[in-house]
């Protein structure tokens, strides 16, 4: 998927839009890309003499990985997905400057206009995180 149909998708944008590619999606799930570059504005003081991806910025990526397969929902473009939970994360591996990421996101339940997701985080084809969250669909403000 190109990156016009990602920022189509969702209201993210540099510096926080955190998904590169899409590289597969279905109805129930997607699995997206992010190459962290050296110059991430995280990278700053994250820290400064041993650079690492903080794990906030992994679980928002994955996140926005949910919100584009959630965009299928959006009805007429009048509201985005917003997260309202998050749970049983864990983080099995350190994501560095220059590392490709992919996130593997499964809608396991919809409730209404409440959504559940799971995502797998992997890095070199080795898991680096993996979490539960929720989200809703949210009207815009004026």
């Amino acid at each position: 998927m190109s990156q016009e149909a990602i920022l189509a998708a969702i209201p993210h944008r540099p510096p926080m839009l955190l998904v590169d590619e899409i590289v597969e999606q279905s109805a129930s799930t997607i699995v997206c890309r992010k190459t962290f570059r050296d110059d991430e504005f995280f990278f700053q003081g994250h820290y400064p003499d041993q650079p690492l991806v903080p794990g906030v910025i992994l679980c928002e990526a994955a996140m926005q990985a949910g919100a584009v397969l959630l965009s299928q929902f959006v009805q007429d473009g009048t509201g985005v997905p917003v997260a309202t939970r998050l749970n049983d994360v864990k983080f099995k591996r350190m994501v560095h400057p220059g590392d490709t990421v992919e996130f593997d996101v499964t809608l396991n339940e919809r409730l209404a206009d409440a959504f559940f997701l799971t995502a797998k985080v992997k890095c070199d084809g080795k898991l680096a995180a993996r979490l539960d969250f929720a989200c809703t669909i949210a009207s815009p403000q004026n």
